[in-house]
């Protein structure tokens, strides 16, 4: 089953696939912390990765929305989006508890569009990291493992004391159920009883864990006959509990172009949360989602650049983006890609969910109608993995190409899994088609003395060279990260510094707020009166430039590091001192006799 459910994943992203759209829902974004501990932009590239890491490692994933593009075959410059959201809640079995934290604010900012906890919380799908992987693997396949919640140690106590008396009056051949056992649970009990009963056996049934009373024989034969022998479901425990993390592994043996916008986040989390525990070394971490994603694609990065060369109303988030592709505006409005929303994934079509992980994956890479799988009579197989009842495989999907969406009759148990846990298979809604929309105006620059050739994605993807693996930044020293070598230097505009006078005691909060009505600094004491200030807006540099020209108390100007540096200073003064000493000492040696 581990092999179908490899197939059916790997079908969709590996032959269909252009391009895949990711968009990530977490439970909290930044720690609160404070002072120099707090991103600014000053932070080098490897400052901003350390102190965000820490809140990488607080927070955890609540939604993960996919969206894949498919171009469609025989038909020009067209695509058809297949998109689903995953509620993922971390794996918890034996010895794997994990910690994470809330932030009210990411809280209150999901409800206000409607996130549904009850689905994160309760059904989410389990996921983990390999780190985590290799710890469970191997105490599952040993043996050596233990019930982590004192809940379940009590349940587990007296499921083992019920049984027990069972067994002093039952007959050989007898059974008896244990009902409203389920999930990782029921294995645990299964484990359990096994262990510390030698003349018992257990079967998982839709009623709940069966215990039958059977004789040391006859226990050996099923130890090594059956199919439901302990070694055969300790790997599907492994399978259950490994979760969304084997679709991870699938998405990135597939090699396809991945989109998001303002993607860095998305990176971190997702090389900590189904990866490895992000590293200490910056450097490490590039080359690990390099070696993961080899082509990234921020739609934050790219537009950003267009924007400024077409003069296009000023935008704050992805559904902006979006709408301003899809006005006047755009001089390609009429002549863009097609996409179009595929056979049961029509949630989108009508109504705009921001916010919501398939909406906002969707929007990265844009169209309206639906359509079927390219490839009629094709059947490609998608696999979800729910939050399983351990005694049965993970149910596949089915789309059958060309046709509705098919769930199996043997797999209907799994389906309704799958529709609580998953969530609908609906189109993500903005990166790709912003992603796609976006190449089609590059190209139409490029080509504007002449005829634009017959567009499509490897077209799109030459035009996109430039902004391969160039993610985003917020807050940071430059205002993008390279994954695929060296950072680019910084284009920021310059350092100012403030010298204060006749203001004793000032703080760094009090020089923020003197300027805050004016312009947005980001400020760091330099001196007991002097502080830098440092903004990403060139026009904010020259309007305070202006503006405090000839003040009494508050002097500013250009930082320059020879003059204004501390340590240079120092340097300079001691360097003053001992030559002044070495040419007094100089002249009194020869006034000597």
């Amino acid at each position: 089953m581990k092999s179908l459910a490899v197939v059916c994943a790997w079908g969709l992203l590996s032959v269909f696939a252009s391009a895949a759209g990711l968009d990530i829902e977490f439970t909290g974004l930044r720690s609160n912390l404070s002072g120099p501990q707090q991103i600014s932009l000053f932070d080098l590239p490897s400052e901003w990765y350390l102190k965000t890491r820490q809140s990488v490692q607080q927070f955890t994933i609540c939604q993960i929305g996919l969206s894949v593009f498919s171009s469609i075959e025989g038909e020009s410059n067209k695509y058809v989006a297949h998109s689903c959201n995953f509620f993922l809640f971390p794996t918890t079995f034996g010895v794997l508890d994990s910690e994470f934290s809330f932030q009210a604010s990411s809280v209150q900012f999901l409800n206000q569009y409607g996130f549904d906890y009850n689905k994160f919380l309760k059904n989410g799908i389990p996921y983990m990291n390999e780190e985590q992987e290799k710890k469970i693997k191997h105490n599952i396949l040993t043996g050596n493992w233990k019930v982590r919640s004192s809940l379940d140690k009590e349940q587990i106590k007296v499921v083992i004391d019920e049984v027990t008396r069972w067994l002093d009056l039952a007959e050989e051949g007898d059974w008896m159920t244990l009902p409203g056992i389920a999930g990782f649970q029921a294995f645990e009990i299964q484990l359990v009883l096994r262990k510390a009963l030698p003349d018992i056996w257990t079967a998982l049934r839709d009623q709940g864990v069966v215990v039958k009373k059977v004789s040391t024989q006859h226990r050996w034969y099923l130890e090594n006959t059956s199919c439901d022998r302990e070694s055969c479901w300790k790997e599907k425990i492994l399978l259950s509990a490994r979760g969304f993390s084997v679709f991870f592994q699938m998405l990135v043996k597939a090699r396809k172009p991945l989109v998001g916008h303002n993607m860095m986040m998305d990176l971190l989390h997702l090389h900590e949360k189904f990866f490895r525990p992000l590293p200490e070394s910056y450097d490490e971490f590039k080359l690990n989602i390099h070696n993961l994603f080899p082509v990234l694609i921020d739609t934050k990065n790219v537009t950003k650049d267009i924007w400024k060369e077409l003069n296009f109303p000023k935008v704050s988030n992805l559904s902006e983006v979006y709408e301003v592709l899809n006005s006047d505006v755009n001089p390609t409005k009429n002549s863009g890609p097609v996409i179009i929303h595929a056979s049961r994934c029509e949630k989108y079509v009508e109504t705009k969910y921001p916010h919501e992980a398939a909406y906002d994956a969707f929007l990265c890479g844009s169209g309206e109608g639906r359509r079927p799988l390219p490839r009629r009579g094709t059947r490609v197989i998608f696999a979800i993995i729910p939050p399983l009842s351990l005694a049965t495989p993970p149910a596949p999907i089915y789309f059958q190409v060309g046709g509705p969406l098919e769930i199996k009759p043997e797999f209907a148990y799994h389906s309704k899994a799958v529709g609580c846990a998953l969530v609908s298979v609906s189109l993500l809604a903005s990166s790709l088609p912003v992603l796609l929309k976006v190449a089609h105006l590059l190209l139409w620059k490029v080509h504007s003395a002449i005829p634009i050739p017959e567009p499509s994605f490897p077209l799109y993807l030459d035009v996109l060279a430039p902004y391969v693996n160039q993610v985003n930044l917020i807050r940071a020293g430059v205002p993008k990260i390279n994954f695929a070598g060296p950072d680019f230097p910084s284009i920021r505009p310059p350092i100012l510094i403030l010298t204060v006078r006749r203001w004793p005691g000032v703080s760094e909060q009090q020089v923020y707020r003197e300027f805050q009505n004016l312009c947005k600094f980001d400020v760091r004491r330099l001196t007991r009166s002097q502080f830098l200030l440092m903004t990403n807006k060139f026009k904010d540099t020259r309007s305070i430039l202006k503006e405090y020209k000839c003040h009494p108390t508050l002097q500013i100007s250009l930082y320059r590091y020879w003059r204004h540096s501390p340590n240079i200073n120092c340097l300079l003064r001691v360097c003053g001192i001992v030559t002044t000493w070495a040419f007094i000492a100089f002249l009194l040696g020869r006034a000597g006799p």
